[in-house]
């Protein structure tokens, strides 16, 4: 077996990991950083692809509501690494960047891999050690941090340890939430992994009780057909209110979208108290109900239903075949009837989509392990960062922002804790 010694060893090569490393290696620590797979940052450079939605541009005082119950826990620490200073942070790499039309902020080239280069040049001016294709296993009875590698098992003593090992979902990226029972065998509180901005399988009336999913017909029809200029409105039991207008895509057996990311917060919970949750869809949320009502009691003379409501309301595609999904046909002719569900259509979720497939997790490590350093009581000079921490957030720059700010809050309260510890753990 290899040992190693090291003032701190930083494990997990994410956004959280690496802020840390920056920050201890600014501090002059010699910092030692392990990662299971091959390269770093294997999420960061994913969430390129979409654009690299770095942060949001909003107001901070709106921004940190973003984080729900996590607010005031995270609020301290985005006011130290928040929005301004992750722009700063980035324009220090040489890296511009530009708010978008919907406040959202982006590299001005909008891709994550030029970013992510010129931090790991930085990184590795400052000092720091990769370790690639290091997976932590745990402890050996000496109390060292045991990684396996290619050559063979490895053991470092260090005297802090940054862990920022991501949540659950995306494993094959490196995220497997495998932390989770080494932790929980040295007495810390941790949070089961839940899917967070995630899809739904839906329940429609045309297939049976007991099954998942669309009708055969709409599935095969309209799975990957977005749902464009809709509004989404679902309020759940405790009164929890959401309504908003966006976008959303149908899948096979549901559905996802930015949209449905947004309250999937919401839809999950009511799930897991309710066993389902029903949501309403306004398919025309720029009409009135009463000019619904009176387009779609216009007479429609020998035109089908279908080419009525084309040329009436615009209907057609895949709002108009959802409707023939949740209504009967006895329904669909009844011009009230109808009328009502275009402005307000049912459409009942039964489960969230598996952990794996989740943009993000919600659980992980209780905040109440923790003290304000993000140091874990039971382990002491050990800290946690990054999304194994429990909070959520939705997508549009918040999660890439929490990660950095906790990063860098469990970095300083690593530097913090080597200075005044002189001892080895």
């Amino acid at each position: 077996m290899q040992e190693m010694t090291t003032d701190v060893a930083v494990v997990g090569a994410g956004p959280a990991g690496l802020m840390a490393a920056q920050e201890l290696a600014l501090a002059g620590c010699e910092v030692h950083l392990f990662d299971a797979m091959p390269s770093v940052g294997r999420k960061f450079l994913l969430a390129g692809k979409g654009g690299m939605n770095l942060t949001h541009s909003e107001p901070l005082e709106r921004f940190v509501q973003r984080y729900g119950e996590r607010q005031a826990l995270l609020t301290p620490l985005l006011q130290v690494f928040g929005p301004d200073q992750l722009r700063a942070w980035a324009q220090g790499l040489g890296v511009e960047t530009f708010v978008g039309t919907s406040g959202r902020v982006f590299p001005v080239d909008m891709k994550a891999a030029p970013l992510l280069r010129a931090w790991m040049q930085r990184l590795r001016g400052l000092g720091v050690r990769f370790h690639m294709r290091h997976r932590w296993l745990g402890w050996d009875g000496a109390g060292r941090w045991c990684f396996s590698s290619v050559q063979g098992e490895v053991a470092v003593s260090a005297r802090a340890v940054v862990l920022a090992l991501g949540g659950g979902s995306w494993s094959r990226l490196g995220s497997d939430g495998a932390w989770m029972e080494p932790l929980r065998q040295r007495q810390v509180a941790v949070q089961p992994l839940r899917p967070a901005n995630c899809g739904f399988d839906v329940r429609s009336p045309l297939v049976p009780a007991q099954s998942r999913g669309w009708s055969p017909h709409f599935a095969q029809a309209h799975a990957g057909g977005p749902f464009k200029s809709v509004a989404l409105r679902f309020e759940d039991r405790e009164g929890r209110l959401f309504a908003r207008k966006g976008e959303f895509v149908a899948t096979e057996t549901g559905i996802e979208g930015s949209l449905v990311y947004a309250v999937s917060a919401l839809l999950r919970d009511e799930i897991e108290a309710q066993g389902q949750a029903t949501l309403t869809l306004d398919l025309l949320p720029d009409w009135s109900a009463d000019r619904v009502l009176a387009a779609v009691a216009h007479p429609r003379g020998s035109r089908s239903l279908s080419s009525h409501l084309k040329s009436r309301l615009g209907l057609e595609g895949i709002k108009l075949a959802v409707l023939h999904e949740v209504l009967t046909k006895e329904q669909m002719h009844d011009v009230r009837v109808l009328a009502q569900h275009v402005k307000a259509l049912p459409l009942t979720v039964v489960a969230p989509r598996p952990l794996d497939e989740a943009i993000s997790t919600a659980g992980g490590v209780d905040f109440a392990a923790l003290d304000g350093r993000l140091m874990l009581h039971a382990l002491p000079g050990v800290f946690c960062a990054g999304e194994m921490l429990d909070w959520e957030a939705p997508t549009g720059g918040y999660l890439m922002t929490a990660c950095m700010a906790t990063g860098v809050q469990a970095g300083r309260g690593a530097v913090r804790w080597l200075q005044q510890n002189q001892a080895p753990l």
